[in-house]
């Protein structure tokens, strides 16, 4: 980018006199360490979205160690696209994406802008055109986040408005790709099959990264995250419970991995409630933070009874 070969962030004093840049150090110093340690702590697995993350950053820390030297380089394309199936973290790992950009120089803000096509197209002639315009004025120097990308096109809705926001997004995504990275985020087969039907689209965007499907494992470990930070916890039998609950909210529809899993704490810390409120007794601080197995098991997901799972040994 112009900007980074032009005016190359500061890079370590001691090793620019020797005429050399220690990488490791500037891994250290630009403050990705700290982002991708963050996302470590806030992101249960992902290994492979972990691993292609730390690969971008090595590639921006060289391409700001080149242009420092004077070593002129195209400037590298960071339009992504995040695909996989809801609750698998692509939002959260976008915001950090956001960060790890500013914090190498290759945005100016770092903030996430997160649309679908509702923000972005309209709904009569004229309308399009201003509200795209809107959310890239709002979305400059930093990242546009773009969720379920491919509704933005209905081929078979002859007067589908949605066309004019994908001229408009490619336009800015070429002639702007200094200021403003973009991630379109869905479904890995339907976003296959819009960049199919948009050519523009794939050649602007050089990084796939899929997300995968948690294990049962690492969502009773995003469950234990989650009460943590809300200061809860699950007894013994609740914990038996809740991963009874797992294994079957797995193979049911509409299963959104993290975000399933937050909701039914969520549910269960209801039912805590009215345990507790209806039991007409006081109440010391244990009580109000454990969950017992009363309140994983009346979930609907349970219809067979507590026998109806596998226990936590398998």
């Amino acid at each position: 980018m112009d900007a980074i070969t032009d005016n190359p962030p500061a890079l370590d004093e001691t090793a620019e006199r020797r005429g050399a840049i220690d990488l490791g150090a500037e891994f250290v110093s630009s403050g990705l360490a700290e982002v991708l340690e963050q996302l470590d702590r806030e992101l249960v697995g992902l290994v492979p979205v972990k691993q292609r993350l730390r690969e971008i950053g090595a590639l921006l820390l060289v391409d700001r160690a080149r242009a420092h030297f004077g070593l002129q380089a195209v400037s590298p394309t960071l339009h992504m696209s995040f695909t996989g199936n809801p609750g698998t973290g692509k939002t959260t790992v976008a915001l950090r994406m956001a960060e790890i950009l500013h914090r190498l120089g290759y945005v100016r803000k770092g903030h996430l802008v997160t649309v679908t096509r509702d923000d972005l197209v309209g709904q009569y002639i004229g309308h399009t055109a201003p509200k795209t315009k809107e959310i890239l004025k709002k979305a400059m120097g930093g990242v546009l986040f773009i969720d379920e990308a491919y509704y933005l096109y209905r081929p078979e809705n002859e007067r589908d408005y949605g066309q004019e926001a994908i001229e408009i997004l490619l336009q800015v995504m070429e002639n702007q790709r200094d200021d403003l990275v973009v991630i379109l985020a869905g479904y890995a087969d339907r976003m296959e099959r819009f960049f199919t039907a948009n050519p523009g689209f794939r050649s602007r965007v050089a990084h796939h990264i899929d997300f995968p499907d948690y294990t049962g494992d690492e969502l009773e470990a995003i469950g234990g995250r989650i009460l943590e930070t809300m200061n809860y916890k699950l007894s013994p039998e609740a914990q038996e419970a809740f991963h009874g609950y797992v294994g079957l909210r797995m193979r049911q529809p509409h299963f959104a991995n993290g975000r399933s899993i937050r909701n039914a704490l969520d549910r269960a810390r209801l039912r805590q409630a009215n345990r507790l409120f209806a039991s007409a007794r006081p109440v010391t601080a244990d009580d109000l933070v454990t969950l017992e197995a009363a309140d994983i098991l009346a979930s609907r997901v349970f219809s067979g009874g507590i026998d109806s799972y596998p226990p936590l040994s398998t």
